[in-house]
């Protein structure tokens, strides 16, 4: 089941959202707001998965709230507004999605499917996660690690499947990561440390703190000393190698 709270200052807007969400049987709407001050009450003593937020509203607004929450400490949000000129601003606080009024019954459809897609990412991560510090805590009874073989991705309106055999290199960008592949690049709301959890680390090694490549693409190295190095990718790409970055790629490349 899915937990929606709903922010909106207007009442009629709040029933037509709880109304329409109620008609998906695995959202469960537990709880409506009426600004950014409530909403924060709200959200420091119970746990929600999507929060439904209008931007204007009397006292603390939508953006107000994220501010007072923590952009890191949000549900999933999708902002739900009169007006469209604060879309730029809504992503940049690593919003899913935009929604303008009056919503449509088959936007609204849309959006939380990727918002289920998006809790479904979330918990597969936390997952292996919990799988690697079991492992840790008794190494006799490590299983066998279970790799990612395709991550699930945002790109623009709609979601994709991308083979992890397609990923040349990922670099960290704030709270997201951005995965290259060709000319193609997604942006993703986990952190580096959490990503390279489901990748084969074999594979996929960390170069420098904020780079991760696949090891299949690099083409050459140049390092001068001991210090920092450059890996060359096969598209001609230069990523900065840090010294622990070249002992991960020589300890990989004897696995």
């Amino acid at each position: 089941m899915v937990r929606a709270l709903i922010v909106d200052d207007e009442a009629l807007a709040r029933t037509r959202m709880a109304r329409l969400l109620g008609a998906d049987p695995e959202i469960e709407v537990c709880g409506e707001c009426r600004n950014g001050r409530e909403a924060a009450s709200f959200l420091k003593s119970r746990s929600v998965d999507v929060v439904f937020l209008d931007i204007q509203m009397p006292g603390e607004n939508g953006f107000d709230l994220i501010e007072t929450i923590g952009v890191r400490n949000m549900p999933v949000t999708v902002f739900v507004t009169a007006h469209n000129h604060y879309a730029i601003q809504a992503f940049k606080v690593h919003a899913l999605d935009y929604l303008t009024k009056p919503v449509e019954e088959e936007r609204l459809t849309s959006t939380v499917e990727r918002v289920k897609e998006r809790l479904e990412s979330r918990k597969g991560l936390t997952e292996l996660a919990m799988r690697s510090l079991l492992e840790n805590l008794d190494p006799a009874k490590r299983p066998s690690p279970i790799y990612a073989k395709r991550l699930l991705l945002p790109d623009g309106g709609k979601t994709v499947f991308l083979d992890v055999d397609r990923i040349e290199w990922i670099e960290a960008a704030d709270y997201y990561v951005c995965i290259h592949s060709g000319q193609k690049e997604f942006l993703l709301r986990e952190s580096m440390k959490d990503l390279a959890i489901t990748l084969d680390p074999s594979r996929f090694v960390r170069i420098h703190r904020s780079v991760i490549v696949n090891l299949e693409q690099i083409r050459e190295v140049f390092r001068e000393g001991r210090g920092e190095g450059t890996a060359i990718l096969k598209n001609g790409r230069r990523l900065r190698m840090s010294q622990a970055g070249w002992q991960a790629v020589l300890e990989a490349s004897r696995k």
